[in-house]
């Protein structure tokens, strides 16, 4: 967990908040099955108003549970997928969120977590979506797997600015998809989300095999406008990775 977010939850809690809270990593840490216990109590018990950046009170408070556990590789993993598909979404949203701090503790977690997070992605809720694209899946999903990631959250319209690992692993094949899903927008008339630009801009040439910038002679008002709209935002934005 980011120590500011460690340093946040213990500023906010409660001092009989704290007691439980580490009275019940204590439990964890000594029997792994006390955690379906206190997994579901801890919104009760710790508070579940905001913390810190998007994690909740109850957020930082799981991740401690989870962080507790003494357990490692394949059994670690059928202990969190369990917590995952008994929880409610805020549980299973933590789960999916600390799968890079269990990663951190245990190596030999390696790409076990990889089913929730494709489980994630395959739905469409979009706070899951977010929590899966997290540094663990920008470590672990293949490059087809992460395109696709990418692009079903420009289709649900959630920011690209909560996918974890762009600057590194966006491509020019990815680029390609997004100004094609760019090109099929403006068709319809319809305006495309500006934060695709800098990663189809990073890659020159790519917005004109798409053949949007063709929409500006469309006889269709509506494609002219929305092609007009999309390349202004295109001209406007910083290439990805630009300094």
């Amino acid at each position: 967990m980011d120590p500011h977010i460690s340093t946040a939850l213990d500023r906010h809690l409660t001092p009989d908040a704290r007691r439980w809270l580490t009275d019940a990593e204590a439990r964890v840490g000594q029997d792994p099955a006390a955690v379906h216990a206190v997994f579901p109590a801890v919104g009760r018990r710790c508070g579940r108003g905001p913390l810190l950046a998007d994690w909740t009170v109850a957020d930082a408070a799981r991740a401690r549970l989870l962080a507790a556990l003494p357990l490692r590789g394949a059994t670690l993993a059928e202990e969190v997928t369990a917590l995952h598909h008994h929880g409610d979404v805020a549980e299973q949203r933590v789960v999916l969120r600390s799968l890079a701090l269990l990663e951190d503790k245990d190596a030999s977690f390696a790409d076990l977590g990889l089913p929730l997070v494709r489980e994630a992605l395959r739905g469409n809720d979009t706070d899951l979506m977010a929590a899966a694209l997290g540094p663990y899946a920008a470590r672990h999903l293949d490059h087809a797997g992460y395109r696709q990631a990418v692009l079903k959250c420009v289709f649900c319209g959630l920011p690209l600015d909560r996918v974890a690992g762009l600057t590194d692993r966006a491509d020019r094949e990815l680029a390609r998809m997004l100004a094609d899903f760019a090109h099929e927008r403006v068709a319809a008339g319809r305006d495309v989300p500006a934060d695709i630009w800098p990663l189809v801009r990073a890659h020159p040439g790519v917005l004109e095999a798409s053949g949007l910038p063709a929409e500006t002679d469309s006889p269709v008002p509506e494609r002219r406008a929305a092609a007009q709209r999309a390349l202004a935002d295109h001209r406007a934005a910083v290439p990805a990775g630009a300094v």
